[in-house]
């Protein structure tokens, strides 16, 4: 029997996520450990008269950089080769759902950096469609996480405890929890809103002093369209005013590659220097990945306090209450950002103590709340 948080999630992704409309394509990537979840998204597609088109994968065989299969065994034109059905999906259809089922998060440690970076500079175009449909809503995508034995291990979670972490963060126990995520816009909100027209921002604390501007750009209110679960407040920042250094107080997870303590310095924009205390041989490498992946794409405050515990999953980890994080290479778009690169890196930064945001000179943020005048 399925479970009944399964049938629930199911709801949330394809009523309040992809908002399926009779008529529309949709789809569905996911591996057969998804299977549960996949099946009921299958049958509540089709009941809201929507058609799902089912791109289930073998685990190890997802497409993009993830597919350790794929990269261990591809030729030279093997990862230039853009995947057919993949990029004539994310082109032309209303929407897809991307069900991360790993069941081994670590397959692409021992791959060469260089084969992942050339990898996502060919499959960069679709993602690039992704980003630039997303933001003129043409195109629906929400990317989400079916609990497995792998995500558990890495969360130092049993797969029991793990399953019940994932469907509380997605709120799959609430009697109606479409109406929760609609709280959750309606209480960041006002964050979004004083944001507006402002241009100045000043972060400090023990592992950070950084100023940026976000003159022009469109703070987004993330309330689970894009991603389940959510809770972020985010923006592109204008490329080149970037300036300072930020220590990153969780590890940076990126293609099965974990970087701890990572840090990096800006100067009008670029990273300049780099460090950490593991992995900074793949740091430096993904850095280079091409000429904007040393810029920023992102700035977003996580606003998710029912997510407390760092999970090694970049999904639920970026979300974490009292955070910051910010995404090397290609922004979103709709804020207004102009940063294009293969690579799309979330680092989290804990602000909980001692740390505060000024937006123009006043203080906005403060030890991990908001602070403002509303």
């Amino acid at each position: 029997m399925t479970d009944l948080r399964v049938s629930k999630y199911a709801k949330i992704l394809v009523e309040h996520s992809a908002r399926v409309k009779p008529g529309d394509r949709i789809l569905l990537e996911g591996t057969t450990a998804a299977e549960p979840l996949l099946r009921e998204l299958y049958i509540q597609i089709l009941e809201k008269g929507g058609h799902p088109h089912l791109m289930m994968a073998l685990p190890g065989t997802m497409p993009f950089s993830q597919d350790e299969l794929y990269l261990t065994y591809a030729k030279e034109e093997h990862l230039d080769f853009v995947p057919t059905f993949y990029k004539l999906a994310y082109e032309q259809f209303e929407g897809r759902i991307r069900i991360h089922s790993a069941t081994n998060t670590k397959g692409t440690t021992n791959i060469d950096p260089a084969k992942i970076q050339r990898r996502s500079k060919a499959t960069s175009v679709i993602t690039e469609a992704q980003f630039r449909r997303g933001a003129d809503h043409s195109f629906k995508w929400v990317t989400t996480l079916f609990p497995t034995e792998a995500y558990a291990q890495d969360a130092g979670m049993s797969l029991m405890e793990y399953e019940d972490f994932v469907f509380s963060a997605v709120h799959a126990h609430e009697d109606d929890p479409i109406a929760f995520w609609q709280s959750v816009k309606d209480k960041q909100q006002s964050a979004v809103d004083f944001m507006k027209g402002k241009s100045q921002v000043v972060l400090r604390g023990p592992n950070v002093d950084l100023t940026l501007s976000v003159k022009g750009r469109t703070f987004m209110n993330s309330f689970g369209t894009f991603n389940m679960p959510d809770g972020e407040i985010y923006t592109g920042p204008v490329e080149e005013s970037v300036n300072g250094w930020v220590k990153f107080t969780y590890p940076a997870n990126y293609g099965g590659t974990s970087v701890e303590g990572a840090e990096l310095t800006f100067s009008n924009g670029k990273v300049t220097s780099a460090n950490a205390e593991k992995n900074l041989d793949f740091l430096l490498k993904t850095l280079d990945s091409d000429d904007r992946s040393r810029y920023l794409g992102e700035f977003a405050i996580g606003t998710n306090f029912d997510i407390q515990k760092f999970t090694g999953n970049i999904l639920f980890d970026e979300k974490i209450g009292g955070s910051f994080h910010m995404a090397l290479g290609a922004g979103y778009p709709e804020t207004g950002s102009k940063n294009k690169s293969s690579i799309h890196w979330d680092m989290i930064c804990d602000l909980r103590k001692d740390s505060e945001i000024l937006v123009d000179g006043e203080l906005f943020y403060k030890n991990g709340e908001f602070v403002f005048e509303k």
